[in-house]
């Protein structure tokens, strides 16, 4: 009975707002908000420490706002072409369904459309003019209360594939100033560059001048029922659009004053860099350095976002001479709170930076982390970015450095569409032509092979060569992915392209299962697949295949999986000690290739022989080295700077050595 309550009481009040609220020739009905103040934000705990502080916030002027967000009818009367999103995984079909696959500039541009065909005014909210109206004089995490009513809630969970649910505006009772979903159903969004609050009570805020995302707020009908909240913030780059965005309408004019020049705190990898080209200089005798962790985690009061799950590394060399890494940092790996942090290790500095924030679109998934130096003065920064939580619908977004990482440009989509095969994977490479080449996973699983992208043109545009094909990852057959998730690749010396991956396992001919090679000669449209010598790797690990500046090609990779064992349960492999003995071995080690892959005369444990106990982070936790194990798992990163040191890192720890070391039967410095 109370239900049928609820739905008369909100259809009722849905007639009455349509016929006699304000409207204009869209039928966009806007509802008065009058002018007053109230407390923006929260207090900020945790993961939601961007709401903090609480301050007072004054709206000077009253404003109308659209009762529910646009809809598909309206705004196709913009731009017709929009028609062909309708249905797009499930969702807003039908002409009352809230418009969505909305960017920023699609958002303003409808807005300075419809002013001229009005004559008067229409903007996006502020985000100050969003939370006002949502809270509508309230204080609890929802207009609502502490929770949200059933019928507000659709799939408010973390997910995988889409879940398609009815996007229709209006269908859930209104806020008490008479606004429709601005708890769900879809993402709304602001006007506001995303910056952190100021302490001080604030008059009208219109945010920062400038920015890297764009406030999204509210949350929508695929968002865990937290993000929903009247305080929650989000963002969005803002030429990013998927199926969890909109926006609604505000009829006013553009505030002038109220802008605030941002205050944040510049990340201490960008802090006082060095910009003098340095001086490589190469040594040829064998090194070994004592490895390091390079995970510092930062000073408790420093805000800055650093959680307990430290993963996915990579890393490159600076001009300057540095050495710079990121990774990321989250509670769980398809949390929204997921972070890039980065550390830099100054030249001549025996200890890396601590932690600071590297890249962070707000309230999105980031996994998939990729640095590399062109060799042309410029570092790439390649990063996957979620439309929600997880990791499966990423877009890839990159910015650029030419000053050493000092700053860095305005991240750019490069490959815009928030789906699969995009998951970056560390290990960018330029090929003798010139083409760039980025790998990514092609699925969110354990299996499903590696996809590689190809810009022709320095990054301007890329492309997924191998898109659409099939692949099943048999020997001698050929797919459009190379075989093996979170895989390396290298140019082979007749232009070939040779990929190693983990999973996706190929069987030889004696019947053990081995890491799978792929082999392209048409630039990754094709790929040819067949078992490798190599033993198969499984979760918590990621291997590194580069060539080295001296010539070889290099693997590094792990004996076995110190949990899950293939092959009844085969174990370690044949190194030779420094006295020329062979032992069995088990952990990370090196393989060494001087005729593109075909046989590998060098293979060796990435040990010293001195025993130590170190920490690992993330899945790998504390290990025992010694001279017959090495780290038993880690997501691997590798660069070469050109004074030939090979700089490898695993989830948590930085090694160095050289060519020379890894020839060399002694253990040496």
């Amino acid at each position: 009975m109370k239900k049928t309550l609820t739905l008369i009481y909100s259809c009722l009040f849905s007639a009455i707002l349509y016929s006699q609220g304000n409207s204009n020739s869209l039928n966009i009905n806007l509802v008065d908000i009058p002018q007053g103040y109230f407390w923006m934000g929260s207090e900020g705990k945790g993961e939601n420490f961007d709401e903090a502080p609480l301050h007072k916030v004054y709206i000077t002027e009253p404003f109308k706002m659209g009762a529910t967000e646009i809809t598909n009818a309206q705004y196709e009367a913009f731009d017709p072409s929009h028609k062909e999103y309708r249905g797009k995984y499930g969702f807003s079909e039908n002409d009352d369904d809230a418009a969505i696959y909305i960017s920023y500039h699609d958002a303003i541009a409808f807005c300075e459309w419809l002013s001229k065909k009005e004559g008067i005014t229409y903007r996006l909210p502020t985000e100050a003019e969003w939370e006002y109206a949502c809270r509508a004089g309230t204080y609890t995490p929802y207009w609502t209360g502490i929770s949200l009513p059933d019928s507000f809630l659709k799939n408010q969970k973390l997910y995988r594939d889409p879940v398609s649910v009815s996007l229709q505006v209006g269908q859930t009772r209104p806020n008490t100033l008479g606004l429709y979903d601005m708890h769900g159903n879809v993402e709304e969004w602001c006007s506001d560059w995303y910056a952190p609050y100021k302490l001080q009570e604030q008059t009208d805020p219109l945010g920062a001048k400038d920015g890297l995302y764009k406030v999204t707020r509210g949350g929508s009908h695929g968002t865990p029922v937290e993000f929903l909240r009247s305080a929650n913030r989000m963002a969005m780059i803002p030429e990013d659009k998927h199926w969890l965005t909109g926006f609604r309408v505000v009829q006013g004019e553009h505030p002038e004053i109220g802008y605030y020049s941002k205050s944040e705190t510049i990340p201490f990898f960008m802090q006082d860099v060095n910009q003098a080209k340095f001086d490589w200089k190469i040594d040829n005798t064998p090194i070994f350095k004592e490895p390091v962790n390079y995970i510092i985690p930062p000073d408790c009061n420093s805000n800055i976002p650093f959680y307990n799950h430290n993963h996915c590394p990579s890393i490159t060399w600076c001009d300057n001479g540095d050495l710079l890494t990121i990774w990321f940092s989250a509670n769980q790996e398809n949390g929204r709170e997921m972070v890039i942090l980065g550390s830099r290790l100054r030249n001549g500095n025996a200890t890396w930076d601590p932690a600071s924030l590297f890249f962070k679109v707000p309230d999105r998934n980031m996994t998939g982390s990729a640095l590399f130096n062109d060799e042309q003065g410029r570092l790439i920064h390649t990063n996957g970015v979620e439309a929600a939580g997880d990791w499966q619908n990423l877009a890839i977004a990159q910015r650029t450095s030419t000053d050493n990482g000092a700053t860095w440009s305005k991240p750019q989509l490069i490959a815009p569409e928030h789906k699969k095969r995009h998951q970056v994977i560390s290990g960018t490479i330029r090929t003798k032509a010139g083409y760039l080449i980025q790998l990514a996973d092609a699925s969110p699983e354990s299996n499903g092979g590696t996809a590689m992208h190809i810009s022709k043109d320095n990054g301007q545009t890329w492309q997924d060569p191998g898109k659409g094909k099939a692949n099943n990852f048999t020997e001698g057959d050929k797919g459009g992915s190379i075989a093996g998730i979170h895989a390396g690749i290298v140019e082979l010396s007749n232009g070939n392209l040779m990929a190693l991956g983990r999973g996706d396992a190929i069987q030889n001919k004696d019947s053990l299962w081995r890491m799978p090679m792929s082999i392209s000669s048409d630039l990754g449209e094709s790929w040819t697949y067949s078992a490798s010598i190599f033993p198969p790797i499984d979760g918590g690990q990621r291997l590194v295949l580069m060539k080295l500046n001296e010539g070889p090609i290099m693997l590094i990779s792990f004996t076995n999986h110190p949990y899950r064992l293939k092959n009844n349960g085969e174990r370690g492999m044949e190194f030779i000690n420094p006295k020329g003995e062979k032992h069995k071995g088990e952990g990370m080690y090196a393989a060494l290739s001087w005729d593109d892959g075909k046989t590998w005369p060098v293979k060796k444990l990435i040990t010293d022989g001195k025993e130590r106990l170190l920490y690992g982070q993330a899945w790998t936790g504390f290990f025992l080295m010694n001279e017959t194990q090495a780290e038993p798992q880690g997501y691997l990163a590798a660069t070469q700077s050109p004074d030939n040191i090979i700089h490898l890192i695993s989830s948590g720890i930085h090694y160095q050595f050289n060519l020379e070391w890894l020839t060399n039967k002694s253990n040496s410095k």
